[in-house]
């Protein structure tokens, strides 16, 4: 047997070995990390959990989707307080990390809780009044991070004290943290009728 076929034999149990190693690595690198996201020194928490049995990697769990549920209903309950000028519970249901964002109705985008604290309280003085519901709402939910898709119906009023309809479709997002799932990102279409109501635009 010359070298060359005797490399060309060893060439298969060589890749085999290779391929082990790697997947060993990248084990351990996955457990590294999932380590990593729970320390707490911080206030995120995301769990990370993998099901050979699943194409999702992060299957949620019954707890998971009833507490993304939950937070997008504070959400809106804090909404409604916000319309009569309480700005408390918005204040609660939101992450305040520097990564949290809001598209509203009146356009822009505000980044961070520093900016989206001060224009939710903003608003709050504004007293809209109203109310406003989440209709037809889905939820998608995993171990750290969860979403609703959702209709926001309802109506606003304005300086004259005329109702202004609300009807958006509207996306919001939320994360586990130390505290429960807080909301990170929130997202509705623009409406020309607030902003007419407000004479206010992003």
């Amino acid at each position: 047997m010359n070298s060359h076929q005797h490399t060309q034999e060893l060439m298969p149990m060589y890749s085999r070995v290779v391929r082990t190693r790697l997947s060993s690595i990248s084990i351990a690198i996955l457990a590294a990390v999932a380590i990593a996201g729970c320390q707490s020194t911080s206030p995120i928490c995301c769990p990370t959990a993998f099901s050979s049995d699943s194409a999702v990697c992060c299957p949620p769990t019954a707890g998971d989707i009833a507490g993304v549920r939950a937070a997008n209903d504070a959400f809106y309950a804090a909404l409604n307080e916000m319309f009569v000028g309480n700005i408390t519970p918005m204040e609660a249901v939101w992450s305040h990390e520097s990564d949290v964002s809001q598209l509203g109705p009146m356009g822009g985008r505000i980044v961070g809780w520093d900016a989206v604290g001060k224009e939710w309280r903003r608003e709050a003085a504004l007293k809209l009044g109203g109310k406003v519901v989440a209709e037809n709402m889905q939820v998608v939910a995993g171990p750290c991070m969860g979403y609703t898709v959702t209709e926001e119906v309802g109506e606003n009023m304005t300086a004259d004290g005329k109702p202004v309809e609300v009807r958006f479709r509207a996306t919001n997002i939320f994360r586990k943290e130390q505290g429960g799932w807080k909301m990170v990102h929130h997202h509705t279409d623009l409406s020309a009728g607030l902003i007419d109501a407000t004479g206010e635009v992003k």
